[in-house]
């Protein structure tokens, strides 16, 4: 085998492709076809609640066309991160998906789940064995943080699928997974160099995102021993060196430094020729392995619960000293949330301004407001669901009904779009576990059920 092929339908599962492209990209004769199926780009709140972040719907359309495709065409089927977040909900969602579309299609294939969700329990023997530290600015990790958490993930790199692919797997599920690793995992097991197969991993991972014009779609990677050939199926795209190479620098601290499970992607030395109008050869990049292998740890702890609300004005007295005005309505609404006996502490308020600072907050640079209206998002974050309602209500009654100097408007000073205008939005979810942990192999933490569909 002189070039290893893979075929990436999408940068996430559920985002959508063309069918043509699918169809042009299988008749290029892939030896795996896949899609990474989640992230943690959304927050930390799909991985608390045990939900996806795209649709049911969605998830199926795209699923049937891979799985019908892949068993046609006898080649595995390979999805990365599942159900969005990788916990053991989105894997089992994920499973039950591939079961449905295998009836209704009248598929059969031999299946294999990749569970990555942790126990606290294991967790807390690796803590007090001293196999874990912190990553960015997080504190050591400790029991207490484990046993808050809602759900923990380990964030599996290519061995352990490599591994489901040696027990006859034609579909693999993958819990959390490192985005390239569905696609290293392969062509090293294929016998390619560490260092093409990783970079391969990371055009494939986004699907059509290292092309022109960028658009949810497929993507086509040869990899050959020392250097990559990355060519989109669909005719209105195209690879060319700007934009794979501008790929290559995202969701890293370093734009050549990428630190995978294992190793050291190294892309300072890369060179990007078009090899014709629509394709781009990659080559010089460098695999450095690990002196000490180690895993990612993703893990979400509840935060409180919260409700918001959305209304906007065009009041230009009201616009001309908004800072004032937000100043004294929140004066109010915790007087009145005190009057009820709901004390600071129990929750917390935050009005995002739109069309002011409402994207950038403090960081904001343009101080003067130009626009002739403003949005607000009123969010309310409250220990029970109950008291997030309530100082809600409140706080929306305050921004529509409060006076100001100079006010006009004898009715509301709001525009709400929506009735209800009270959103009620459940649990909230904040990351806390953001460590690494080192085990005592690539498998141990990740294992395998194998199932035939």
């Amino acid at each position: 085998m002189n070039e290893y092929r893979m075929l990436s339908t999408s940068g996430i599962l559920g985002y959508g492709y063309a069918e043509e492209s699918l169809k042009i990209g299988m008749s290029w004769e892939p030896h795996v076809i896949g899609c990474d199926g989640g992230s943690t780009d959304p927050g930390p709140y799909y991985l608390g609640a045990g939900k996806s972040f795209c649709s049911r719907l969605s998830v199926k359309r795209d699923l049937r066309l891979m799985l019908i495709a892949a068993v046609a065409a006898k080649i595995p089927c390979i999805i990365g991160t599942s159900g969005g977040a990788g916990g053991e909900p989105h894997l089992q969602d994920t499973a039950t998906l591939v079961r449905e579309i295998a009836r209704e299609e009248g598929l059969s294939f031999r299946m294999a789940l990749i569970h990555s969700e942790q126990s606290a329990e294991s967790l807390i023997e690796r803590i007090n064995a001293g196999a874990t530290r912190p990553l960015a600015k997080m504190k050591p990790l400790d029991a207490a943080t484990v046993k808050r958490a809602t759900r923990i993930v380990g964030m599996m790199g290519p061995e352990p699928i490599a591994r489901a692919l040696d027990g006859g797997a034609q579909v693999i599920l993958a819990g959390r997974s490192s985005d390239p690793a569905q696609w290293a995992g392969p062509a090293i097991r294929a016998g390619f160099n560490p260092a093409p197969s990783w970079y391969a991993g990371k055009m494939l991972e986004c699907g059509a995102e290292p092309t022109v014009p960028k658009e949810p779609d497929n993507i086509f990677l040869r990899v050959r021993d020392d250097h990559i050939i990355c060519e989109p199926p669909n005719p209105i795209r195209r690879s060319t060196p700007l934009a794979v190479a501008n790929f290559a620098l995202h969701e890293n601290s370093s734009p050549i430094h990428h630190t995978e499970p294992g190793g050291l992607l190294d892309t300072s030395e890369c060179v990007f020729e078009a090899i014709n109008d629509r394709a781009v050869k990659v080559s010089g990049m460098t695999w450095t392995p690990a002196k000490t292998y180690t895993i990612k740890l993703e893990g979400v702890e509840e935060a409180g619960f919260r409700a918001i609300s959305i209304c906007g004005t065009r009041d230009p007295v009201l616009i001309g000293q908004v800072d004032s005005y937000l100043e004294t309505h929140r004066a109010k609404v915790a007087a009145k949330a005190a009057s009820f006996g709901v004390p600071p502490t129990d929750y917390t308020m935050l009005v995002r301004t739109y069309g002011k600072d409402g994207v950038m907050a403090g960081w904001e640079p343009v101080k003067e407001i130009t626009s002739h209206e403003l949005g607000f998002v009123i969010e309310v974050l409250g220990k029970t669901q109950d008291i997030a309602n309530a100082v809600l209500a409140m706080a929306r009654t305050s921004m529509l009904h409060a006076d100001f100097p100079g006010r006009l408007c004898k009715e509301g000073n709001m525009a709400f779009p929506y009735s209800p205008s009270d959103i009620e939005l459940g649990a909230m979810y904040r990351f806390s576990v953001f460590h690494v942990v080192t085990p005592k192999d690539p498998y141990e933490m990740f294992p395998i059920e194998y199932e035939t569909v």
